[in-house]
């Protein structure tokens, strides 16, 4: 995903207010609880499979990297950052543990540059295929499975599971393909600069680090990626309904 280097003290200040405004939450709205516990699978799908893929697309590429290190693994407990896990739950996007890879390790058909854009792009591309996979499931257990099914408890819950997972898995795909470092769509963009752009934007790298924490800290990280967020989810569920006839 991405390597969160910057003063962490700053975040865990930030985790510590999300914290206690969602135990206040809690207090005046049960219901709170039971939508956080609701998230917790589809926040364990998204980073797992999104870490697993960016060391995934490395190996096939020839790094040994991410595989050495025990990174090629379904294993959430592998893969999870304590921070960046809470933030997703609390906050709605996070990050998990950065998975290391070694370009130079890249096979020699393409650039390092374009090794490193495949590999940053296959961690939001998979989140965007699970989403896809998952709305297959929604649309057919709302097909299928009888009404009785449906207006249980237990069929209430196994919908609601489904459908947190699709938006998490959707949030986080969206929100790492924001175009600045540390998120992966800073070395996805990196290909179709020109020359100049490419020396500024590493010169001056910590400049887009500071807006970064400046965009997540307000909330405007939120508005930008929701109009994105709404039309993938509109266009997922669209072509599932499609396909299902609905």
């Amino acid at each position: 995903m991405f390597n969160f280097s910057f003063d962490k003290r700053i975040v865990y200040i930030i985790i510590a207010i999300l914290v206690l405004s969602t135990l206040v939450q809690y207090i005046s709205n049960p219901g709170a609880l039971f939508g956080l516990l609701i998230g917790i699978p589809g926040v364990l799908i998204a980073i797992t499979f999104h870490e697993f893929a960016h060391g995934f697309a490395a190996y096939k590429l020839g790094d040994n990297t991410a595989k050495n290190e025990g990174r090629l693994s379904l294993n959430p407990l592998d893969h999870l950052d304590p921070i960046g896990t809470l933030m997703l739950l609390f906050a709605g996007f996070g990050w998990g543990k950065p998975v290391h890879v070694n370009p130079t390790n890249y096979t020699r058909k393409i650039s390092m540059e374009k090794g490193e854009a495949i590999v940053s792009i296959a961690g939001p591309l998979m989140n965007i295929i699970l989403a896809f996979i998952f709305a297959i499931i929604y649309a057919a257990i709302c097909k299928f499975a009888g009404a009785e099914f449906l207006e249980s408890t237990v069929g209430h819950i196994i919908i609601l599971l489904i459908a947190s997972t699709i938006s998490i898995n959707i949030g986080l795909g969206v929100f790492n393909l924001i175009p600045l470092p540390p998120l992966d769509g800073s070395k996805i963009i990196m290909p179709f600069l020109p020359y100049n752009a490419k020396q500024w934007f590493r010169n001056n790298e910590y400049i887009f680090y500071i807006i970064f924490v400046v965009i997540w800290i307000t909330g405007i990280a939120s508005i930008i990626i929701s109009p994105a967020i709404t039309g993938i989810t509109n266009g997922i569920m669209s072509l599932v309904g499609m396909i299902f006839g609905m």
